[in-house]
């Protein structure tokens, strides 16, 4: 379905949101992200463990308690020029992992982990906004500090109890409790004049309350193992932009991981493998004032449409089989594909249609 959104975001002392889109044609189940090299002792780095689909019958409020006591103090509060968001402990040097749009353009930050009585400062290692995703590292390491242990989101299962953990509204340290309602979602953040900034595919959908100030948090299953980033919530534009309870949206841990890795180890994503087309565009609308297509408004040299002979003025309106009427529908289609693969792309050029295959790079 299409609907208007608001992401768990940065708070300004108040709630700070801003709208996304969730693409239509997205499927309700699968993998919910690739995987990475797995990481032996949660102190100093984290381990991958397989996530348990059910609770063995024990007293669940008991279970609640356990997973709270295990995971909340890796979880930390991140102020960025003012904005407040989340933070997971990453690993015992002092990484933790969080969302691009918590840090914004800070390369500074502050950071209250449930040991400190004061904010320690930490730095920016690297964000990556294309997935939404950022580490930073605490200046200081404090005694005590406890990492996260991130499991395998790829065995993560419809129905699933989970708890979200962070800073909604400023309030650090709050739990909320849900279950997990879909898998493969792919969202995007909604940019200017309708336009798409950011597309996150394989999401987990989540109906624990995501509100703002959560973002970067921790979605957890009852094993203690952190499945997921928080990243979005949902508005409902019906009901003038207020909270749709039970939607929220979180980046699944195996790509974490994965991007977490690279950042630490290389200090910056260097295989995101998500695919890109190498083009700037916008959405074009016909003469019913209907969206049509996306015209390329730069070509970048070098890049998968470049090689096709794809230019700019030309409207695409076809990815493969995937009719292309928007930029985020295109962004949409990109998404499921990957980077070396093979596809057509159709386009119209002076009033003509043409088809090229493409070789789809790298974002």
């Amino acid at each position: 379905m299409n609907a208007s959104r608001t992401r768990a975001s940065r708070l300004p002392w108040a709630a700070l949101v801003c709208s996304v889109v969730l693409l239509s044609g997205c499927s309700g189940s699968g993998s919910a992200g690739s995987g990475s090299s797995g990481r032996a002792e949660a102190t100093a780095t984290q381990a991958v463990q397989a996530v348990a689909p059910a609770v063995d019958g024990g007293d669940l409020q008991l279970d609640y308690q356990k997973v709270i006591k295990d995971v909340l103090p890796s979880v930390v509060q991140i102020e960025a020029g003012g904005d407040l968001g989340s933070g997971v402990v990453y690993d015992g040097k002092g990484h933790i992992v969080t969302n691009a749009h918590v840090v914004g353009d800070a390369k500074t930050l502050k950071v209250t982990t449930a040991n400190s009585e004061s904010p320690l400062t930490a730095t920016l290692v690297y964000s990556y906004p294309q997935q939404d995703l950022a580490v930073i590292k605490l200046d200081k390491v404090p005694n005590g500090l406890r990492a996260a242990v991130f499991g395998d989101s790829a065995k993560v299962r419809v129905g699933q109890i989970v708890l979200a953990m962070g800073s909604p509204l400023g309030l650090s340290s709050s739990v909320t409790q849900g279950i997990v309602s879909a898998t493969g979602r792919t969202v995007s953040e909604g940019g200017g004049d309708g336009e798409a900034t950011t597309t996150i595919p394989n999401m987990v959908q989540t109906s624990a309350a995501i509100n703002p100030g959560n973002s970067g948090g921790a979605l957890v299953d009852l094993d203690s193992h952190v499945i997921g980033i928080p990243t979005l919530a949902a508005i409902d534009p019906n009901l003038g932009n207020s909270a749709a309870p039970g939607i929220g949206f979180a980046i699944p841990a195996s790509m974490v991981r994965t991007v977490a890795d690279q950042i630490i180890k290389d200090g910056k994503v260097t295989d995101s493998g998500r695919a890109a087309l190498g083009i700037a565009g916008r959405t074009v609308l016909d003469d019913s004032l209907q969206p049509a297509g996306v015209a390329v408004v730069q070509v970048k040299n070098g890049g998968a449409a470049d090689k096709a002979g794809i230019q700019e003025g030309d409207v695409i309106t076809q990815l493969g089989d995937t009719p292309i009427t928007t930029i985020t529908s295109l962004a949409e289609a990109l998404a499921a594909d990957k980077p070396g693969q093979r596809t057509s792309v159709t386009f119209t050029r002076d009033g003509s249609a043409k088809t090229v295959d493409v070789t789809l790079g790298e974002q």
